[in-house]
């Protein structure tokens, strides 16, 4: 008799805290052949904590849901701690992949997050409150618009992580 594995449970990181899930894009491919058109579907997702934990991932198969499990799965795999200030980020940060151009800027408590669907996703999912964003580059791909955002999100710094880099001691207090 044949033992079954015991089902994996992907909804819960190492820290044991509980992951969301966006699927931000869908595309749908065709391949002509002989006998037809073959379809393929590439699926952009956004995974995170809503703390400060964020992931994108791109997932590519003949079915929607094996692309987004593809996706989720390589989104886990890459995810990065998004500094934060409150509930905001430290500094103004641009990020640029490909022809997109993404400009994220803090903002005061109560603004919201304002930024389109791709760059909310992200933002959302990183436990990110406040925060004005704005896509310059020459394009508006999802894909491109995430992975600019992703790189964006990669360079911020807090205040302290600046100090110890440079050699500084922790802030003087007069």
């Amino acid at each position: 008799m044949a033992t079954q594995k015991e089902p994996q449970n992907r909804n819960y990181s190492a820290r044991g805290m509980e992951i969301a899930e966006r699927v931000v894009s869908i595309n749908r491919v065709s391949k002509v052949v002989k006998g037809g058109k073959r379809f393929r579907f590439s699926v952009l997702v956004v995974v995170g904590d809503g703390i400060d934990q964020v992931g994108v991932g791109m997932g590519k198969a003949r079915e929607i849901s094996d692309a987004v499990r593809k996706g989720i799965d390589h989104a886990k795999k890459n995810m990065i701690d998004l500094k934060k200030n409150g509930g905001t980020i430290p500094h103004p940060v641009q990020g640029k992949f490909g022809a997109a151009e993404v400009l994220i800027r803090p903002a005061a408590p109560g603004t919201g997050v304002i930024a389109g669907a791709v760059v909310r996703a992200i933002m959302e999912l990183g436990g990110v409150k406040d925060v004005v964003t704005k896509v310059i580059g020459r394009t508006s791909n999802p894909i491109n618009v995430a992975y600019a955002t992703f790189e964006a999100v990669h360079g911020l710094r807090t205040a302290e992580e600046v100090r110890r880099l440079r050699g500084r001691g922790s802030p003087v207090s007069v």
